[in-house]
């Protein structure tokens, strides 16, 4: 065997690797592996890939439903049955790291990637989301940051050809150093046309198509295990470049290599590269393989084997092909001029065996390499972080009720919080029409809707996180991260189905970051669980801290919730209000609450404070009958109250026509609490005065509570009997807030 390189286990802790660690492998292999051999355990058992210190909570969330058509884990990304023969294919993965330190590229392949573990699956993904956080908005690094990161999402998106529909921003100084970039995709495909990521048959031959293979993203996974510094710039040669074009090319083909008869499996090359895609397709079909490195396309010289092995150049995938279909296999991909290269075999057992000129130059077993297969498995150590018996000690009482003159202050200040106001200057650098699916663009909604065309149903799907309310309680935070996505779905006229996930936290071998992940994951697991809403699979991504100046700071914990729902056509539900005179409603309780909002903690400058009210069954119950409702056609419009509490609600559905409305508060909660805070659970519904009576009967059922608040203006915004301006004005402010920072 080649590669001889002495390895120690100080090697192996300049890879990554725990001393225990180097001990197994050595057990393993029954020797010292080669330096080849240690960058491959360094790669496949990093955070990143292996997943060691989150697999064992991951497994207690909820994976079972009729609806699932794939199971978390089994594929690249989840599959829900969405009807008429017709499966919806979606995940969300990071791409903090990379995006810190290189923003355009960190993001554009962050889309690439995520489209990637679509297509590879045999769907051709329609939409696109993302949920971004950043830093103050203020700092110049941040808006370096959000410039580089919308752009690559843009150019990235706008050039493969799919519409990105929805997302979200969120600013807070947590996140100066350590941005947040999550990235969904979602496809569709006929159920019967799944291609499998999988290796079988020995003598079957191992294709690598798509892009040539260069240094671009070695250790790129590696990268990602480890927390931001100051000298993580240093890193650059560990981020992906991406190529737009290339990825369209790569998807038809594989569309059409996947219709083919030809192959067994496919899988994309994301982290960790050749090495990744050639374990875990031959774990999963019990084989293994010979590859042949001087066999790959590159595109630079002085390569060495295993920088060939641990590349992450993007735009490639690996393909399992029947022996005998070699020539329709290559036909298809020259047709399409892409790379097709036949690199190996598949084996008998599970050794990977890779040659480079002839010369073995490593030897390694698939099944040691894999995530929840023979890759380490970790309980790590929790603790209660101090922070959390501050927030209780936090009383409303401290704060002084606003006048309602001051709450028209709050009001215009809260308008122009870069947390709440317009992210048009993001969005409108995306694409949001092509493909002419998006059902959202001219009517606004709280989830983004896709149509399916040719059938009766759409697909719903949103992004939403507040890591603000999970760094309060874990538990309840996320619970309400689930239940808001399930929210802005039934707000919609949908019924949501499941769950894809991508869990931000900072460096799991501090005890109170992994308490918060611990609690968090729990949390999650009962909110799923309430509202029939299985995990399909996801991303982990720790050491989202950064150690700047010696100080170390962690992102707030956020675990963002990826849900897609369906929607019969004909029952979409928009936000916006649609006529002057129709009666304006709020359903839910509204209780003497301000927790965690953002007229607390931006306005009056309370930075530790309890979640805000939330009660599941209460939540589960407003759904239903919200769905019920819609379902009866009594509803003109809905929208959930959430961030900025019930007048951003009311604003954001006053806007889109340029109406307002005239409502009255609730002389048993105080002003701020009743207009600014968060409670959750809460729905602003809007209905036409011939269908008021049914509405009322129907909600007397029900048990929900429900209080007219007023009715919609022609432009008017009226609380209390008091002027609080016109609805152009806000609109201006609303619109204009964060391009004015950004375009100074």
């Amino acid at each position: 065997m080649v590669n001889n390189q002495t390895v120690t286990v100080e090697t192996a802790k300049e890879l990554g690797l725990l001393p225990e660690e180097f001990d197994k492998i050595c057990e393993i292999l029954g020797r010292t592996p080669n330096f080849t051999e240690l960058s491959i355990y360094s790669v496949m058992w990093s955070e990143h890939a292996s997943y060691k210190n989150s697999i064992k909570l991951l497994k207690t969330l909820p994976r079972e439903g009729d609806q699932l058509l794939v199971k978390a884990g089994e594929e690249n990304a989840g599959m829900v049955d969405v009807g008429d023969g017709i499966a919806c294919v979606f995940k969300i993965e990071s791409h903090n790291h990379p995006s810190a330190v290189e923003p355009y590229q960190g993001a554009a392949t962050g889309v690439g990637g995520i489209n990637r573990d679509i297509f590879t699956m045999g769907a051709r993904p329609i939409a696109q989301l993302n949920s971004l956080r950043f830093g103050d908005l203020n700092n110049p690094h941040t808006q370096w940051l959000l410039r580089g990161v919308t752009k690559g999402i843009g150019n990235y998106g706008n050039a493969f050809g799919v519409p990105v529909v929805g997302g979200e921003v969120f600013f807070d100084k947590c996140y100066e150093n350590n941005p947040l970039v999550n990235a969904m995709s979602v496809g569709i495909m006929r159920k019967e046309d799944l291609i499998s990521a999988v290796s079988k048959g020995v003598g079957n031959p191992i294709y690598i198509v798509g892009s040539s293979t260069g240094k671009d993203g070695i250790h790129g996974s590696t990268f990602a295990s480890a927390d931001i510094t100051e000298n993580s710039a240093d890193d650059i040669p560990s981020i992906q470049v991406g190529d737009p074009f290339q990825e369209k090319l790569l998807l038809e083909a594989s569309l059409e290599l996947g219709k083919s008869g030809c192959i067994i499996g496919m899988q994309d090359m994301g982290a960790a590269g050749i090495i990744c895609s050639t374990s875990e397709m031959s774990e999963k079909g019990g084989c293994g393989m010979n590859v042949y490195l001087d066999k790959v396309p590159l595109r630079q010289k002085n390569i060495e084997p295993w920088e060939i092995l641990l590349s992450e150049s993007q735009e490639r995938m690996l393909v399992c092909v029947e022996k005998g279909k070699e020539a329709i296999v290559e036909e298809i991909f020259k047709k399409w001029d892409l790379n097709c290269a036949d690199i190996g075999e598949v084996t008998e057992g599970d050794r990977l065996n890779f040659y480079w000129n002839g010369e073995l130059v490593a030897d390694v077993p698939a099944s040691t390499l894999v995530l929840g297969g023979g890759a380490p498995q970790y309980d790590r150590e929790t603790k209660e972080p101090a922070y959390i018996a501050e927030t209780l000690k936090f009383n409303i009482d401290d704060i002084t009720e606003p006048t309602i003159e001051e709450c028209k202050e709050i009001a215009d200040f809260l308008v122009q919080h870069p947390n709440i106001a317009s992210k048009r200057w993001v969005y409108e650098q995306y694409d949001s029409m092509v493909g002419t699916k998006n059902m959202s663009t001219n009517r606004p909604s709280d989830a983004a809707i896709v149509n399916l065309k040719g059938t009766s149903n759409a697909i719903a799907c949103t992004t939403d996180c507040n890591g603000r309310y999970v760094h309060a309680n874990p538990r309840v935070g996320a619970q309400i991260a689930v239940a808001e996505a399930a929210r802005n779905i039934v707000c919609s006229g949908g019924e949501p189905l499941a769950v894809t996930n991508c869990l931000n936290f900072g460096n799991p071998y501090v005890p109170e970051t992994y308490w918060q992940f611990v609690n968090a994951v729990g949390g999650m697991g009962d909110a799923c669980r309430k509202f029939n809403t299985p995990v399909t699979g996801g991303n982990v991504s720790f050491y989202n801290q950064s150690s700047m100046d010696g100080k170390i700071e962690a992102v707030y914990p956020t675990p963002v919730i990826g849900m897609i729902g369906v929607v019969e056509k004909h029952l979409q539900t928009t936000l916006d209000f649609k006529k002057k005179g129709q009666t304006i409603y709020l359903l839910g309780k509204s209780v003497n609450d301000i927790n965690c909002s953002e007229y607390l903690f931006s306005y009056k400058g309370v930075k530790l404070s309890p979640v805000p009210y939330f009660d599941i069954d209460e939540e589960y119950n407003l759904h239903h009958t919200l769905n019920g409702l819609i379902l009866e056609g009594l509803i003109a419009s809905a929208h959930d109250v959430s961030d900025g509490g019930l007048f951003t609600t009311l604003i954001e559905s006053a806007m889109p026509n340029g109406l307002g409305f005239n409502i009255l508060t609730d002389s048993e909660i105080r002003l701020d609490a009743f207009l600014f805070g968060e409670a959750q659970g809460r729905v602003v519904v809007t209905i036409d005065p011939a269908k008021e009576d049914d509405f009322v009967d129907m909600i007397g059922l029900t048990g929900v509570p429900c209080c007219t608040i007023g009715t919609i203006t022609d432009g008017a915004i009226i609380i209390d009997d008091e002027d609080f301006g016109k609805i152009e004005d806000y609109k201006v402010k609303y619109d204009t807030s964060i391009s004015n920072v950004m375009e100074k």
